[in-house]
């Protein structure tokens, strides 16, 4: 399958999926307090902050095995790393439930192990071009869980409904993405098999970009901790619902991109043809980030007031200072597919360590200069820097 058709096949799937919870969101936002979507978004973070690194990011090593023996051999590594990621999750979430007095924290191991385990079908659903398969999941997860978010809401399930709704519907996701049977069976998965070798070939990803990963998704788990320190968990909701509207954007046309961009770009025949293909997707992702930039400066108080209600205001004056770093992620997230293309993991770590001081370093400086609004000026100051370097890296890689 082409790019483009590959990447519309997707962007579809992407669009109903980012639809549903779109639509729906009003209706969420009014079922549920801010502090309850603060507690929510708390505790999905930490997961999600665990499950980016389940399988060790041995899954994006997927791609590169082209004997089908070797990819299931590679999966049954990443089965592994996932049960022992779970494990850690188990241990983790009862330490916070006693430390912190927060119930919740008892769907940490779930999440992690259906989030690690849809992670890792992706790429292995990609591997195969099942791109049918990940659109579908998509619709799943995300519109499933938004209408699952609404039936426990309507149950005043609190914080549980936002927990749960969310977590069945990534495990329905990753079951349809479970395609195509691997060489010697799903249960072929488990039997003991020599994996020291094909842990050792691909030992770059779980060094390098493991370390890379679990950086990105610790920004946000400290966002998310500091504001809820700093403010209260209902300006950590008010944080959390303006970044996951915000970024919806990004998943939708980023991860279509991403997913489709990543095999091209390691089947390139040199690296001329690849930085072409990466500076047209560049200038593309430019032109469709700048409009909805320009719509947050202008509306975005508004537009949350009026769509979610006026508790959520604070929310859209959030969202007005966030727009400048929300364009520049819209055009980076697909791109870092980039990196590990091109064998470049080490400095891209190197780089993404310096973005993540950048990013807690603003949104301190903005709480404490201005409060929640304060704080999104901040980053996306801060990241103005960050991202700018980064794309004219890409740009100019030799």
């Amino acid at each position: 399958m082409s790019l483009k058709r590959a990447t519309l096949t997707l962007l579809a799937g992407s669009a109903l999926a980012q639809a549903i919870p779109l639509l729906l969101g009003p209706w969420i936002a009014r079922l549920y307090t801010p502090a309850e979507y603060g507690q929510f978004s708390l505790v999905w973070t930490v997961a999600s902050n665990l499950a980016v690194v389940g399988c060790a990011r041995y899954e994006f090593a997927l791609a590169l095995e082209k004997d089908e023996t070797g990819a299931a051999a590679l999966l049954a590594l990443c089965l592994r790393m996932l049960l022992a990621m779970t494990a850690t999750a188990v241990v983790v979430g009862g330490a916070w439930m006693i430390w912190a007095d927060l119930p919740a924290a008892a769907a940490l191991p779930l999440i992690v192990l259906a989030a690690s385990a849809s992670q890792a079908l992706a790429q292995w659903a990609a591997r195969a071009g099942q791109f049918a398969a990940l659109a579908w999941a998509r619709v799943v997860q995300w519109g499933g869980g938004a209408l699952a978010q609404v039936g426990f809401g309507l149950l005043q399930a609190g914080p549980w409904g936002l927990i749960g709704g969310a977590a069945l519907a990534t495990v329905a996701a990753a079951a349809l993405q479970a395609r195509p049977t691997p060489a010697g069976g799903w249960r072929g998965l488990l039997e003991p098999q020599p994996l020291r070798e094909m842990a050792a070939k691909h030992r770059d990803f779980p060094l390098l970009n493991t370390p890379h990963a679990f950086a990105g998704a610790l920004q946000d788990t400290l966002a998310i901790a500091l504001l809820t320190a700093w403010l209260g968990s209902p300006e950590a909701g008010a944080w959390a619902l303006a970044l996951r509207y915000l970024k919806a954007p990004a998943s939708l046309v980023g991860g279509s991109l991403s997913q489709a961009l990543y095999p091209r770009l390691t089947q390139a025949a040199s690296l001329a043809e690849g930085r072409a293909l990466v500076r047209q997707n560049l200038l593309l992702l430019a032109a469709l980030a700048l409009p909805l930039m320009l719509a947050l400066l202008a509306f975005g108080p508004w537009l949350f007031a009026t769509i979610f209600g006026p508790e959520w205001r604070g929310a859209g004056e959030l969202a007005r200072s966030l727009a400048p770093y929300v364009a520049l992620h819209f055009i980076a997230s697909p791109l870092s597919v980039v990196l590990m293309a091109w064998g470049a993991q080490g400095w891209g770590l190197k780089l993404a360590l310096v973005g993540q001081v950048l990013f807690i370093a603003g949104l301190a400086a903005g709480l404490w200069l201005g409060g929640l609004a304060g704080a999104g000026w901040g980053v996306s100051a801060a990241m103005l820097l960050y991202f700018g370097y980064f794309f004219w890296a890409l740009w100019t890689w030799e």
